[in-house]
C-alpha cells in the first residue's frame, strides 16, 4: 500500500488552490463516440498487458462527471461484467478521506495538529496504556498524518498485516507495548499503515462516533456519496454490487480489509471517489465541504518529505493524488491543477503490483489526453 508515484507530472505552475489561467482548466466536455472508442482501446490494451480482470475508471472535468466507464470482468464464475456502478475495495485511497475526516474536526475547533496522542492528558488518554517505550508519548496528529511518527512502516513488521484476531484495540495496545519506534517523531518519513489506523480511533474519540459513522455521516453525505462503506473480509460477506478479488499470489479474503477501515478499508465505486474528489479540490464549480486554508495546511508538502503532504501524495505542479494496493486490488485517484479529477479501480494487480500501479497511472494520463477539451 506504498506511494510510488512517478507519472503524475501533468499541469503547470499553480497556485495552491486552483489555478490563475482559466484558459489552461478543463472544459465539462463528454467525448464524443471517436474519443469514446480512443479511451476504451487504451484501457483495454493496458488490461490485456497485464492480465486484469476488471477495471472501473470515473472522470470529472470542470466539477461535472464527464467519463465512468467499466471494463472486463466483476466475478468471472457467472460472468458478471463490471459496470460503473460497481464496488471495489479503494486500499489505502482510504487515507485521503480519513484525512479530509480529521481536518473536519480541526476546522470544527475540536482538534489541532499539535495534540499529542498518546498518554494521560493526550487525545487518546490512557485507552492504550499508561507507559509507552521512548517517545511514544511525543507523538502528535500531525506525526500521524505525514507518515513522521517515527516507526510501524510498511514492510514486513507492519503491523496491520499481522497479529491475526486482533481487534482495533488490542492490536494497537500490542504494537505500543512491542514494536517500538525507530526515529524520533517528526525526524522521518515511514509510510505506515497503522498510523492512520490510529487516525481512526482519534476520528472515534474526538466524535463519539464510529469511524465509518462519523466518515459517512460528516465526509461523504455532504458529497453526496451514499454507497460507501467498509469493507468484509470473506467473500461470503461480499457487499451486493461488489466485484471479486483475484490474486495469484496472495489471498484477497484472509486479510483482515475491515480493520484496515482508516487506512484500507472502504470499498466504493469509482465514481464515488470522483465526487469526493470534487468537493475537496479547491476548485469553485462544485462547494467544498472544507474551508480553503483547511485544504491549503492538508495538502501543504511536509518539510521531511516534500512530496507527501497530510494523506495525500503531492509535487510542484499542484496536483494531489493517492494509490493504493491489497491483494486483488490496485486503485488511484488523483485531482490536478487543472481541474480534472479521476479514479480508477481494479480488482487485480496483475503481473506485478508495483509495475501495474505505475501502468494505471500512465494508463489514465493517456486516457484524458483523449479528450482535448480536458486540458490534461
Amino acid at each position: 500500500m506504498t506511494i510510488n508515484r512517478r507519472t503524475i507530472l501533468a499541469g503547470g505552475a499553480a497556485a495552491m488552490l486552483g489555478t490563475a489561467d482559466a484558459s489552461a482548466q478543463a472544459t465539462a466536455a463528454e467525448p464524443s463516440e471517436a474519443e469514446r472508442a480512443a479511451i476504451d482501446g487504451v484501457v483495454d490494451k493496458v488490461m490485456r498487458q497485464f492480465s486484469i480482470p476488471g477495471l472501473s475508471i470515473a472522470i470529472a472535468a470542470a466539477g461535472k462527471e464527464v467519463y465512468a466507464q467499466g471494463y472486463g470482468d466483476a466475478d468471472k464464475s457467472v460472468n458478471e461484467k463490471v459496470t460503473p456502478k460497481s464496488l471495489f475495495r479503494i486500499a489505502s485511497l482510504s487515507k485521503p478521506i480519513t484525512a479530509t475526516a480529521i481536518f473536519t474536526l480541526i476546522e470544527r475547533g475540536k482538534l489541532h495538529l499539535t495534540e499529542r496522542v498518546f498518554g494521560r492528558g493526550a487525545v487518546l488518554d490512557i485507552d492504550y496504556g499508561e507507559s509507552f517505550p521512548r517517545n511514544v508519548n511525543q507523538i502528535t496528529v500531525e506525526h500521524l498524518l505525514t507518515h513522521t511518527a517515527g516507526g510501524w512502516p510498511n514492510d514486513k513488521t507492519d503491523p496491520m498485516f499481522g497479529q491475526a484476531g486482533k481487534n482495533q484495540k488490542q492490536l494497537i495496545t500490542w504494537v505500543l507495548a512491542n514494536q517500538p519506534l525507530k526515529t524520533v517523531p517528526g525526524s522521518t518519513y515511514a509510510y505506515s499503515n497503522f498510523g492512520y489506523c490510529v487516525l481512526g480511533r482519534v476520528i472515534e474519540k474526538i466524535s463519539g462516533e464510529s469511524y465509518q459513522g462519523f466518515v459517512r455521516n460528516q465526509v461523504l453525505k455532504r458529497c453526496g456519496i451514499s454507497e460507501m462503506t467498509i469493507a468484509g473480509n470473506k467473500l461470503a460477506d461480499r457487499t451486493p454490487g461488489e466485484v471479486i478479488y483475484y490474486d495469484d499470489v496472495e489471498k484477497p479474503y484472509e486479510i483482515d480489509v475491515a480493520r484496515m477501515d482508516s487506512h484500507g478499508g472502504w470499498i466504493a465505486m469509482a465514481s464515488d471517489l470522483v465526487r469526493f474528489l470534487t468537493h475537496v479540490d479547491g476548485f469553485p464549480t462544485v462547494p467544498d465541504i472544507l474551508r480553503p486554508d483547511m485544504l491549503r495546511l492538508m495538502t501543504t508538502p511536509s518539510t521531511v518529505k516534500p512530496d507527501y503532504a497530510m494523506g495525500w501524495a503531492v509535487n510542484k505542479a499542484n496536483n494531489w493524488w493517492h494509490t493504493g494496493s491489497l491483494p486483488g486490488s490496485t486503485t488511484l485517484m488523483v485531482r490536478t491543477a487543472r481541474g480534472l479529477c479521476w479514479a480508477a479501480l481494479a480488482n487485480g494487480r496483475g503481473k506485478g503490483a508495483a509495475d501495474f500501479s505505475e501502468a494505471l497511472d500512465r494508463m489514465m494520463w493517456d486516457v484524458v489526453r483523449k479528450v482535448p477539451a480536458w486540458k490534461a
